[in-house]
């Protein structure tokens, strides 16, 4: 693809491989998101008690949203539409509040759709506000950010690796090892194998390991005799939604912070595949999360955001054309609509995607890592107590969950985010020692960096 690049001057984002490539490209995406898109519907319905056939259609209903969602960020439309390959789904932020909603009595799933559909509307409207805050991200804050993401995620592949959260064998002997095969696999192929194959090393690892799985017995197909073929997805299918308004506002206040996040992806992203995101592209990319959270209110399903171990697999890939994001939103449309197959891919087991995640996560990290490193920590010796704060406050939630334990539940969604804690942190200790002069001059740098790509978009 870089030939391809260097003969036709088509950056490798928007370059198109040829269809079977981006059809197995596309794929790699879908398995390795599709355990964390389909852990919400999962999560709340076990939560709210909610009948097997109930879930089955959240697990639909999700695929199908994520994949109109994903079409709309990887083509763009407008103002909507970051045009970089992105895939996008449901926000693992958003489940406690949703608990929370759906577990009383008057509001149930309604009362979440209610609350998504008009936090997501809310949000929208919110947009060109978050966009200004860009000029307070120069590398430094980005770093930290991006880190701090990778920091929050990688345990997230270690436990794949060991089964699951809440996997009665956690930790099994056999799940370690297959997990370790997996990232060997994948580093082999990585190193000794060039071209094509080499791009889809995550997505053979996975085959690998499920293969090792099935020998194993640890692969269930149940369900999939019963399962439909084709199903459509029609919006309210629970009844009209239900708005309560303390509902609504815990669910905007999420939705910044997802935006928070997802800023830190979209940094990252620009980084790995060179095309730096500057404010305009910002907005487009937030657009979609604001979107994407009113679609899912509407067909049944929750807020949305950009999924970062996606960001991973591209750093590790190298593919960077946003037309395999497209391709795999076809894909998660396709499962949403047709049961069986989201149902055969959601038989791959835990501890399989556990090896890939473990690369794919750790990739996040070393691209904030990355740009910590290009730092003047010399000149500016203070930006050595920016960088070693703002990692602490990050790695709070994972170290000692308890740690806000004795402040107002309400606080919850703030205090419980790593990558949150981190990014409000940086922003305010960079302005502290560097000023508001230096990020303007920062901001008026990368607004040159950006120049050549902007006029070409355009």
């Amino acid at each position: 693809m870089q030939a391809h690049t260097a003969t036709t001057g088509v950056h490798p984002v928007d370059a198109r491989p040829p269809l079977g490539q981006l059809f197995t490209l596309g794929l790699q995406h879908v398995l390795v998101m599709y355990a964390g898109a389909v852990a919400v519907p999962l999560i709340i319905g076990s939560a709210l008690d909610l009948d097997k056939a109930t879930m089955a259609f959240l697990i639909s209903a999700d695929l199908f949203c994520c994949g109109i969602v994903t079409l709309i960020q990887c083509i763009g439309f407008g103002r909507f539409g970051i045009r970089l390959p992105v895939i996008m789904a449901v926000t693992f932020t958003a489940v406690g509040p949703m608990i929370s909603i759906g577990q009383n009595p008057e509001l149930g799933l309604q009362g979440i759709f209610g609350a998504t559909l008009a936090a997501g509307a809310i949000s929208l409207l919110l947009v060109p506000l978050v966009g200004k805050i860009i000029r307070f991200f120069p590398p430094i804050v980005t770093g930290i950010v991006i880190t701090s993401i990778g920091l929050s995620i990688i345990g997230v592949g270690i436990n794949w690796a060991a089964g699951g959260v809440g996997s009665p064998n956690y930790g099994a002997p056999k799940y370690l090892l297959t997990s370790l095969l997996v990232l060997v696999f994948i580093l082999l192929i990585t190193r000794y194998v060039k071209g094509f194959f080499a791009n889809i090393a995550v997505l053979l690892g996975l085959g690998f390991g499920f293969i090792l799985a099935l020998v194993m017995g640890e692969v269930s197909f149940e369900g999939m005799g019963e399962a439909q073929w084709f199903a459509v997805i029609l919006p309210f299918h629970f009844g009209p939604p239900k708005f309560e308004i303390w509902s609504i506002l815990t669910l905007t206040i999420v939705m910044l912070i997802t935006f928070i996040e997802s800023m830190g992806m979209f940094l990252a992203l620009g980084e790995i595949v060179e095309r730096p995101v500057d404010r305009r592209r910002l907005e487009k990319g937030l657009n979609v999360d604001a979107l994407g959270t009113v679609i899912g209110g509407l067909f049944n399903t929750f807020p949305h955001t950009s999924f970062s171990q996606n960001v991973g697999l591209v750093g590790v890939t190298g593919v960077r054309s946003r037309w395999v994001g497209v391709m795999a939103g076809g894909i998660l449309l396709a499962l949403g609509l047709v049961p069986k197959m989201s149902l055969l891919v959601a038989s791959i087991p835990t501890f399989v995607l556990g090896g890939a995640g473990i690369v794919m996560f750790g990739m996040v990290l070393a691209t904030g890592i990355k740009i910590l490193s290009q730092v003047d920590y010399e000149k500016q010796s203070h930006n050595t107590f920016i960088v070693a704060i703002s990692l602490g406050m990050a790695l709070i939630p994972t170290v000692a969950p308890k740690f806000f334990s004795q402040l107002p539940p309400a606080l919850e969604p703030i205090l419980h985010s790593g990558i949150l804690l981190a990014s409000v942190t940086a922003v305010i200790l960079n302005v502290y020692f560097n000023g508001l002069g230096d990020v303007a001059t920062n901001v008026e740098e990368t607004k040159e960096e950006f120049t050549t790509d902007t006029v070409k978009e355009a």
